[in-house]
């Protein structure tokens, strides 16, 4: 298979299945190592895989990826990646995980964003002995990993949508510019200014839309992100949070799997973004962005937006 694909679609799993003559979670399993391939770990040099079979039978990859020149809470974890990965192809439920090593703390609380977590199957490849992968993976409940957990119905309510499900924050972009760019405005004139002038609106509905689809339950703070490559590819983030808080995920990660998980190379290839966000926001997400986009792709031109919404007791206009 393509190394750089990050979703398989049904139609191929079951291909897949017939031609090798596994079943559907053997081959999830059997897939770990190469989504480990895929990894990017440059800091820790410690490859994690995380591969994931969701409800319509689709299966998605998940990896590590961490940032030179930053703080380790900046990185993505496999199973954060995984997560959004789902998101990003529009896939309602993950059934069963297959990963390399055990989940972290901080990956086990993130899970719990997901509708019936708990139920979640997952298999730990390193766990198994050599004579064990001969045989059908025995998958447990995620519960049996997070027991007594503490998640979203500790403080939501039960029909409120959960990380994978669709979200309608209610925003809509402020009719003035908020913020000026990041100052690095002629690093966009190297023969990109035409590019991004074609493509600043899209960039803006994007990032708008990644913020109307941003599961910010906990500080009633969505926001988005919208990423440019420099063949004008736009890739989008949200920002998801976590009942637990710490192991939320920005929306420049979020924006970066999905870069990612399209088949992109280099992050230097990114050369503009925009970030829509809450005026009076108790989180903000500025700060961070311009950090994370000026480590890894100090050519990145950053727009920041503000933007109302319906659920604040303000009245959309008109």
């Amino acid at each position: 298979m393509d190394g750089a694909k990050f979703a398989i679609e049904a139609s191929e799993v079951e291909s897949m299945v017939k031609e090798s003559g596994l079943s559907v979670l053997q081959l999830l399993t059997s897939l770990v190592k190469p989504a480990q391939n895929l990894a990017r770990p440059p800091i820790s040099k410690f490859s994690v895989g995380a591969v994931g079979l969701g409800s319509d039978g689709r299966i998605f990859f998940g990896v590590n990826l961490e940032f030179p020149g930053l703080p380790l809470h900046h990185s993505v974890h496999a199973e954060q990646f995984l997560a959004t990965n789902l998101a990003v192809h529009g896939e309602p439920r993950l059934l069963y995980i297959a990963v390399s090593a055990a989940p972290c703390g901080h990956c086990r609380q993130f899970l719990q964003e997901l509708r019936n977590a708990s139920d979640i199957q997952i298999f730990i490849t390193s766990s198994s002995s050599e004579n064990e992968s001969q045989e059908p993976p025995k998958f447990k409940p995620l519960l049996s990993i997070l027991p007594n957990p503490f998640g979203p119905f500790d403080l939501l309510d039960k029909e409120t949508p959960l990380l994978l499900e669709p979200h309608d924050n209610g925003l809509w972009l402020l009719s003035e510019t908020i913020d000026s760019n990041s100052g690095n405005s002629s690093n966009l004139c190297n023969g990109l200014c035409e590019l991004f002038a074609k493509n600043e609106s899209m960039l803006k509905i994007s990032a708008l839309e990644a913020a109307n689809n941003s599961h910010a339950l906990y500080s009633g703070c969505p926001s988005g992100v919208a990423l440019m490559d420099v063949e004008g590819m736009i890739y989008r983030g949200s920002y998801m949070e976590s009942a637990a808080y710490n192991p939320s995920l920005g929306p420049v990660q979020a924006a970066l799997v999905s870069y990612v998980a399209s088949g992109g190379g280099g992050y230097d290839r990114i050369v503009a973004g925009v970030l829509v966000e809450k005026k009076e926001a108790v989180v903000r997400q500025e700060d961070t962005a311009r950090l994370l986009l000026k480590a890894v792709s100090p050519k990145c031109e950053l727009q920041v937006f503000h933007c109302g919404s319906g659920l604040n007791g303000c009245k959309r206009p008109s």
